[in-house]
């Protein structure tokens, strides 16, 4: 026997349960010319007749009383399936999200989004991992990690993406230093020494790059891979460091530091949320998505980035 069409085992179902062509019809929304003949190709495909015409409706045979129960529960699940899979109620849902973040992306991101979920989502739970430790396309192309945020622009082809925020760069420093009296002087600025952050395939390793290609000859005292002691560094030295204006803001807050803008003319970049394509429809994806961007724009409407004119493609 060859496998039937799965619409055949749907006509299969409700006719066994209906026994009139006509009742099965109407309650698939089909015609009953369409019903018979969907029967007909059943009746060839498992050679018997299934179902007999009778005074009493339509009986089934032998083989059709043996085959409706399995069908019958194999089909409710399949549409158990489908329709667990169409939902998510994020008040009741228990799974982790995995995001693709700097840590400078964690110090500006996670406080709000981690209240919000408590809120909104008390059983859902997130981790985070760097984009630039592991594949990036390969690990979201196989869902290993659902979204990424950031400046990624490798993340192209099989990608889509959603600007949240333009973000400039600044130079950050303890209070009192030199460069706070001449900040938009060059000469000054080559003159200091300076921390660099060493963050390769992100926004700030495209500002390092801009400010190596200035032609200033510039001192580095001191590389790092992370942001997590930058700030308390500075306040001990007379180091300066190229930062996102949004870590500046957040260091003036907790430690004694000033910022100015940057002698160079560093373009901003876009700080976007990225996802795959074979997740655009995934609808817990898109709950996380809707979230983020909600708390990214509540976070430049309070002057903590600039917003971005959004796209009006939807999430």
């Amino acid at each position: 026997m060859q496998a039937p069409d799965l619409n055949l085992l749907v006509v299969f179902n409700q006719l066994y349960q209906d026994r009139k062509v006509s009742l099965t019809a109407h309650n698939l929304g089909l015609s009953q010319p369409t019903v018979s003949a969907a029967l007909a190709r059943l009746r060839k495909t498992m050679n018997d007749e299934l179902f007999v015409r009778t005074p009493r409706g339509m009986q089934p045979t032998p083989l059709a009383e043996r085959i409706a129960g399995p069908l019958g529960r194999s089909l409710a699940d399949i549409r158990h399936t489908l329709a667990t899979q169409a939902s998510f109620e994020a008040a009741t849902a228990t799974r982790q999200f995995a995001l693709a973040m700097t840590d400078i992306g964690e110090f500006h991101f996670l406080p709000r989004l981690v209240a919000a979920l408590e809120a909104a989502a008390p059983r859902l739970s997130i981790s985070t991992v760097r984009g630039t430790a592991v594949n990036l396309q390969f690990e979201m192309e196989a869902g290993h990690v659902d979204l990424a945020l950031g400046f990624l622009p490798d993340l192209v082809t099989g990608f889509h993406r959603r600007v949240l925020f333009t973000q400039r760069y600044v130079c950050l420093y303890r209070r009192g230093h030199a460069l706070a009296d001449r900040p938009a002087d060059p000469a000054v600025y080559e003159a200091c020494q300076h921390a660099v952050v060493v963050s390769a395939g992100t926004g700030h390793g495209a500002a390092e790059k801009l400010v190596e290609r200035s032609g200033l000859n510039r001192f580095v005292r001191l590389r790092v891979p992370h942001y997590v002691a930058l700030a308390d560094v500075l306040v001990a030295t007379d180091l300066v460091a190229t930062v996102p204006e949004a870590f500046a803001q957040r260091s003036v807050k907790h430690f004694d530091l000033a910022y100015c803008d940057h002698p160079i003319a560093l373009p901003p970049i876009e700080i976007s949320l990225y996802w795959h394509t074979r997740y655009h429809r995934d609808r817990a994806n898109r709950w996380m998505r809707q979230l983020i961007v909600r708390q990214f724009q509540r976070a430049a409407a309070k002057g903590d980035a600039a917003p971005a004119d959004l796209p009006s493609d939807p999430l």
